[in-house]
């Protein structure tokens, strides 16, 4: 991470005036400091302002009700619409409506637990040659857990040829930081984000778990690249390392909930929970080291410094920090002709901020606009939808989707 002293300085300021915890706990909206960490001859612009506005130019309406700590969505090609429940279950919104019935055949090893349990989905981009659902998942015991990836194929209310694809090596013993996100690149390659295994005191062969992320023969802590059927790219970065997971496409990653491709770009973007502050938006690159922990602009939740180091060279630096935090969860990158206005910014969903943060960001990595739309519920994950309005779920215990519309005049647009 490349940040001038100048700009380590304001940023201490900023972490030095409090923080938000990424905890799963529900809390009113908190004001965040989101810092543009690329460097600049103006240190000092680097801080966004503390107050982010509001965009009002939008309206929330609910859709679906009564889904039990929702996680994930994904759009089938006629419109129907894939929705994950933590506590294991798989829902189908037709036309609109509910399902009563959950949708059938989910592994039986899946396990439910802490922040564990049915994660992401998303739909094969072939999906309608070949039907594909892929989903991530907890599996194993409070002893020994693990993030798998699976696959079936969607007929009705029925997964058929369930399969697992890939299994996360090692095992960790805490039901915290699973990350799990899924999102395709152009390829028809799969990303898979996967978290450190959790807080301290969690630790794995005599060190705290999270050092897991810096090291190349675990799959904790990474970002990974499949093939839709599960074998590994030729042209994986890490492939040919000794001893390195021959899955790895990035390192250094402390819990990413929020992972996104822009669709004209083949961009790929996360959002990352950092511990006590330090949220961070970044740009993901094949073979590259994001930091954690060995790099961070996060504390521990008791106020302790995790890292010295804001910035180390080899080390990629965040575009965005956010310091309260704001807890990122999922993303879009909006390629929707509904809204010009909203071409290629990112909507990012917080969980402790209870919003959606609108981020742009320049060819140069500066945060050149950010707003917020405020929902007023945890939000787990955002999308765009076949219409080009924005999709939301509400991570409750009876939560909801939402549409979110723009208002604006067809000038505005």
């Amino acid at each position: 991470m490349k940040v001038s002293t100048a700009a380590t300085t304001l940023i201490g300021l900023a972490i030095a005036t409090g923080f938000a915890s990424c905890s799963t706990a529900s809390s009113p909206p908190t004001t965040s400091t989101p810092v543009a960490a690329q460097t600049t001859p103006d240190p000092a612009s680097l801080l966004v302002p503390a107050s982010v506005p509001e965009l009002t130019t939008v309206e929330v309406t609910p859709l679906v009700e009564g889904l039990e700590h929702p996680w994930s969505l994904a759009w089938l090609p006629n419109g129907d619409l894939l929705i994950t429940e933590r506590p294991g279950r798989l829902r189908l919104v037709r036309q609109g409506k509910l399902e009563p019935t959950a949708i059938a055949g989910l592994p039986a090893d899946l396990w439910v637990q802490g922040q564990g349990g049915l994660l992401d989905v998303t739909v094969d981009p072939q999906f309608a040659q070949n039907r594909w659902v892929y989903f991530s998942y907890a599996a194993g015991s409070s002893a020994a857990n693990r993030v798998q990836v699976a696959r079936g194929r969607l007929n009705g209310l029925q997964l058929q040829d369930v399969e697992v694809i890939f299994t996360v090596t090692p095992d960790k013993s805490s039901a915290q930081h699973f990350g799990s996100r899924l999102a395709w690149l152009p390829d028809r390659t799969l990303l898979i984000a996967i978290g450190d295994g959790g807080n301290p005191p969690v630790e794995l062969n005599g060190r705290l778990i999270r050092h897991q992320a810096q090291m190349p023969e675990s799959g904790l802590g990474k970002i990974h690249r499949i093939n839709a059927d599960g074998s590994i790219p030729a042209d994986n970065p890490f492939r040919n390392q000794p001893n390195a997971q021959a899955s790895l496409w990035s390192i250094g990653h402390r819990n990413i909930q929020g992972l996104a491709v822009d669709a004209q770009t083949g961009t790929a973007w996360s959002t990352e929970h950092g511990s006590r502050g330090g949220d961070e938006l970044n740009q993901i690159k094949a073979g590259e080291n994001y930091g954690w922990p060995e790099v961070t602009f996060s504390q521990e939740y008791w106020g302790a410094e995790i890292s010295s180091r804001r910035t180390q060279p080899g080390m990629i630096d965040p575009h965005l920090v956010w310091t309260p935090a704001i807890a990122p969860s999922g993303m879009t990158v909006y390629r929707g002709a509904k809204v010009p206005n909203w071409q290629g910014k990112i909507f990012a969903g917080g969980l402790v901020s209870r919003d959606i943060r609108i981020i742009q960001v320049s060819p140069e990595g500066r945060a050149t606009n950010v707003s917020r739309i405020p929902i007023g519920a945890r939000v787990r994950d955002v999308r765009q939808g076949p219409s080009g309005d924005l999709y939301v779920l509400t991570d409750e215990s009876s939560g909801k989707l939402l549409r979110v519309r723009s208002t604006a005049s067809a000038a505005q647009r």
